[in-house]
């Protein structure tokens, strides 16, 4: 046998560790504002202010918006997930371990990068209370008129992940759930969707949003609004550890994520007693 077959078992781990972290990890990360290969402890994201037109008198001079720049610096920090996978174990018993411990650390690298981000949506200032009800028409309605009325772009880059309950809540609204409203093409789970878009926001359930006493914060948001730094993405390393007998994996990356524009958030509270 090749003295260098363990450097093809290294690349073959490595890349399963990324194709599951694709697959199975996080499921916020493109949906907010990215910057990868950020070099340095943390990477500034820029903010662009709003613009205004005016008239010129003839031969005037023509009006400057003036428009403001400001900036939003977010912190990079790092994170491991590691793993033993012994020599003997795929000869003992019927299950892949390297695929499996592949999985678990690409689904432990996934949801720190979820958690990282809907920290910094959880510092969102324009909230929607929990009003002792789950998710209702009208808090949507709410969270659709306070990001109009802050002239937050309606371009098919808002979102809105929701808990299962919260989910469940938006199957009972007629407007969202019926073919009378919104036709069999944009039925809930039609032909196996998990997401659908409705009021402009894509709607998707997710389990990764902070309860506390039964109550459950969902967050409606832009784009634009929350940044993600990526300053090293998801990577692997493999070394032999001769008195355990296994293979030490480690799975790590170095991320970060804040808040870049509070107008273009909103935080909407849900009882789900």
């Amino acid at each position: 046998m090749s003295t260098s077959v363990d450097t093809a078992f290294i690349r073959q781990f490595e890349s399963d560790v990324h194709v599951a972290y694709q697959r199975m990890g996080t499921k916020l990360r493109n949906t907010i504002r990215r910057k990868v290969a950020v070099k340095g402890e943390d990477v500034r994201f820029q903010k662009y202010g709003k613009g205004s037109a005016a008239t010129k008198s003839r031969h005037g001079d023509v009006p400057l918006m003036n428009v403001s720049h400001t900036n939003v610096d977010c912190p990079m920090s790092d994170y491991y997930a590691g793993e033993y996978i012994d020599d003997l174990d795929e000869l003992k018993t019927n299950i892949d371990e390297r695929g499996l411990a592949a999985q678990a650390g690409a689904g432990a690298l996934g949801r720190k990068t979820d958690e990282l981000i809907t920290i910094a949506m959880d510092t969102a200032t324009q909230t929607i209370a929990h009003g002792s009800t789950g998710m209702t028409k009208a808090k949507v309605h709410s969270a659709y008129e306070t990001l109009g009325n802050n002239d937050v772009p309606d371009d098919g880059n808002r979102f809105f992940p929701v808990s299962h309950a919260a989910w469940t809540d938006l199957m009972d609204i007629t407007e969202f759930a019926s073919a009378d409203y919104v036709g069999t093409d944009g039925l809930p789970y039609q032909g196996g969707m998990t997401a659908k878009r409705w009021h402009g926001f894509l709607f998707f359930p997710f389990s990764g949003l902070d309860v506390a006493s039964n109550i459950r914060k969902c967050f409606a948001y832009h784009t634009s609004a929350i940044g993600h730094g990526i300053g090293k993405d998801v990577s692997q390393d493999m070394t032999w550890d001769g008195r355990k007998q296994a293979y030490l994996t480690v799975n790590k990356m170095s991320q970060g994520s804040c808040l870049i524009d509070a107008d273009g958030i909103v935080e909407v509270s849900i009882s789900e007693a």
